[in-house]
């Protein structure tokens, strides 16, 4: 087998750029994603056909281009993340099309856990433009907060439907992003763009708008084209979730029988290369790296974002859910605190067990105490006992097994944690660890989910 060499700086600069869309029930996401398709070409003949057919001479209706379930062409709503692939001529995309109603808020977790960025959808139609104050949506705040909190690296805001504006329309827009601009400062958010567009007509999406003289500015394709793709840490410590563990077929070339094994992971933090000291969680067994498999090939390294093969240079116990990292690099805890927001309809209580899934690994645990809730509001955090559906607070645990864990501000991979009810087997939950290093010692929901500050 021979060694290739792999540039991680160049697989970076041609990966997709991954985002998401959200906002609440019927602010045009689906159509606004339509519209990408369409002006950028990502359309495919036949489907296009098709829904020519189905329009009967009418205006096309894009939102049926990311709407794939019959319930949901049915009811005109999103239920599941719909995920879509396009190019232009500057970059590829993979679009995440989240369900906007609170009852489907854990898809668009799931949609935003993977994300580069996240466009949040505004419908102008819905709100007071002409408060001096604008409120915003409920679903505005909290899709963007869970958006913070999951640690999205960019979010625009997609001000849509402004041609049904008649009056005003500048006047209107200024007023809500004036809005949109507060909010953010308030949360911690930052925000890359707030961009006045129609799904619907196609203004500011793809191509500058006609209609509105007053804006200047790019439009949401031009920033999305712009927008860097999220890269893992390179530097440091090793950490590598294993995913599955496989007999290695190219290492029995002198017909001994004998096969070493090959741990396989994406790597979450740091790099590795044949010679490497490595430990195993939970065993604690040490060992060095006899060679570094990537994309069926033998090659001189890996870094963080990266799948590898690890070959270890001797027999040790692995399996899938084990951690391979540097060793004595590992926080390892059975008790922390962390962000957690809340997703099941049967409320998050004090001493009730849940199942965790932290990378491959499944543990039990139990909610120890609820710190507070966050009000999505006024972002302020108030006293809790329990944690309703959609709700966001900051909760101690305790596990019955202890975890490699890292903060999520430092590493998604080994700081977040998916809550699982045992006896419907709902995902109930999203867990972002704060201070894994320090022990639980308090803290905001909001700076201990990553704040820059």
């Amino acid at each position: 087998m021979s060694t290739v060499h792999i540039d991680a700086g160049e697989e970076l600069a041609h990966k997709a750029l991954r985002f998401l869309t959200a906002g609440s029930v019927d602010d045009g996401k689906s159509t606004l994603i339509g519209r990408l398709l369409f002006d950028s070409r990502g359309i495919l003949a036949d489907k296009l056909d098709a829904l020519e057919k189905r329009a009967a001479g009418a205006p096309i209706d894009l939102s049926l281009l990311t709407d794939g379930l019959e319930a949901e062409r049915e009811q005109g709503i999103t239920i599941d993340v719909a995920y879509q692939y396009f190019a232009t001529k500057k970059r590829k995309f993979i679009i995440a099309d989240a369900p906007g109603h609170e009852q489907y808020t854990r898809n668009m977790v799931t949609a935003a856990a993977g994300s580069d960025a996240a466009v949040v959808l505004v419908d102008i139609t819905k709100l007071d433009v002409a408060a001096a104050d604008v409120p915003l949506l409920p679903q505005t705040r909290r899709h963007s907060l869970l958006a913070r909190l999951l640690r999205v690296p960019t979010l625009v805001f997609a001000v849509n439907k402004l041609d049904a504006i008649t009056e005003n329309t500048q006047a209107a827009f200024e007023n809500v992003a004036r809005a949109l601009t507060k909010f953010a400062a308030e949360a911690g958010i930052v925000v890359k763009g707030i961009v006045p567009v129609s799904a619907l007509r196609g203004d500011n999406v793809a191509t500058p708008s006609a209609n509105w003289d007053w804006y200047s500015g790019p439009t949401l394709l031009q920033i999305l084209e712009g927008l860097p793709v999220t890269d893992e840490s390179h530097d440091g410590h090793l950490l590598v979730p294993v995913q599955y563990v496989a007999r290695d077929e190219a290492s029995d070339g002198g017909g001994t029988g004998h096969q070493h094994r090959v741990m396989w992971g994406r790597i979450a933090h740091g790099s590795v290369k044949a010679g490497d000291s490595v430990q195993i969680f939970p065993s604690g067994e040490t060992a060095i790296v006899a060679a570094v498999r990537h994309a069926g090939s033998d090659v001189d390294s890996c870094t963080a974002g990266q799948s590898a093969g690890i070959v270890l240079d001797r027999q040790v116990d692995v399996s899938r859910g084990d951690w391979i990292f540097t060793p004595g690099s590992a926080s390892v805890k059975q008790e922390f605190e962390a962000t957690l927001a809340w997703l099941d309809t049967e409320p998050a209580v004090i001493g009730r067990k849940y199942w965790l899934r932290h990378g491959n690994r499944w543990v039990q645990a139990r909610i120890t105490s609820i710190d507070h809730r966050l009000d999505i509001h006024s972002l302020e955090e108030v006293d809790a006992h329990q944690l309703g559906v959609n709700e966001i607070g900051r909760v101690q645990l305790q596990t019955q097994q202890p975890l490699p864990l890292e903060d999520y501000a430092a590493n998604r991979a080994a700081g977040a944690l998916i809550v699982v009810d045992p006896t419907t087997n709902r995902t109930s939950g999203a867990l972002l660890v704060g201070n894994a290093a320090a022990g639980a010692t308090g803290g905001t929901a909001l700076r201990a989910a990553g704040n820059e500050d």
